[in-house]
């Protein structure tokens, strides 16, 4: 599979992770790793190799990220990954490469997750070597770069939580296959505190969690408006936004400051969502 594989890693402040996540990708295989943190941190630490290319960008979303780093590669298919992911080794990459001498015809495919539950990851019946599935998840993805391109890839204007289900859902509507590879497992992180962006303080742990909490509701409204009739976006998403407003005035009443900073946030993710307004707001742990 030498020159038709290509390897898209995204970072993002986890220069460490980023380091161990590439000692375990063969060597056989081009690295483009695309650095959202954009301070040179990762280039000075990264022995500079013939496979190893390193893009450093301004933050602008784990969507748009993968976009950039496709714009480096000559491969027929591409892996996309985070680096806090578990269980990357050799015997993961044969498994998805046997897929593809299969002739396996698919716009995107996954492996499996452990240690997940049903809400958080949409999975296939585990009894297929090969499970069909609608969308998957982002941390590790192996696209058909033909088809990536047919769809314009990411859509640059999610910043975080959605792209995977509104990229899926496209490639859905251009016959392009999803499947999920059940026999090929990973482990990936979950909680504030374990992922890919580290914080140890409890302001910054506040910090970060209503900053995923603002972009969590500017999506989950873009992508419903975006893949479903305008007015039914408003209607459905019209009693969320009055109960937030009430929560966030019981929780001034009682003088509940860091309940009132979290659904103010989400507030003010899904107004300017609703308005039409860009995802603006950025991860500051150091203000």
């Amino acid at each position: 599979m030498k020159n038709i594989i290509s390897i898209i890693i995204i970072n993002y402040k986890s220069t460490n992770k980023t380091l161990n996540f590439i000692k375990d990708i063969p060597n056989k295989y081009e690295i483009i790793i695309v650095d959202n943190s954009n301070n040179g941190e990762l280039s000075k630490k990264i022995k500079r190799k013939k496979k190893i290319k390193i893009i450093n960008i301004k933050n602008n979303g784990y969507g748009n990220a993968i976009n950039e780093g496709r714009k480096k590669i000559n491969t027929k298919y591409f892996f996309a990954f985070s680096p806090d992911l578990k269980g990357i080794n050799k015997n993961f990459f044969i498994k998805f490469e046997n897929a593809i001498k299969s002739k396996l015809e698919f716009g995107v495919i996954g492996p499996r997750f452990l240690k997940v539950t049903e809400k958080s990851h949409n999975q296939s019946n585990i009894k297929y070597k090969i499970g069909k599935i609608h969308a998957i998840a982002g941390s590790a993805m192996l696209f058909n770069t033909k088809a990536f391109d047919a769809i314009g890839g990411f859509d640059n204007k999610i910043f975080l939580f959605f792209e995977e289900n509104d990229l899926c859902l496209r490639l859905t509507k251009k016959n392009y296959r999803i499947y999920q590879l059940n026999n090929a497992k990973v482990y990936h992180p979950k909680g504030l505190k374990k992922g890919v962006v580290k914080v140890n303080k409890n302001d910054e742990y506040e910090k970060l969690k209503n900053f995923y909490g603002y972009h969590y509701m500017w999506s989950k409204f873009y992508h419903f408006k975006k893949n479903k009739l305008s007015y039914l976006a408003y209607l459905f998403f019209l009693p969320i936004i009055l109960k937030m407003i009430l929560r966030v005035l019981c929780y001034i009443i009682i003088n509940s400051k860091v309940k009132k900073r979290k659904y103010l946030m989400r507030l003010n993710g899904l107004i300017s969502s609703m308005l039409s307004q860009p995802s603006s707001k950025r991860l500051d742990l150091n203000s």
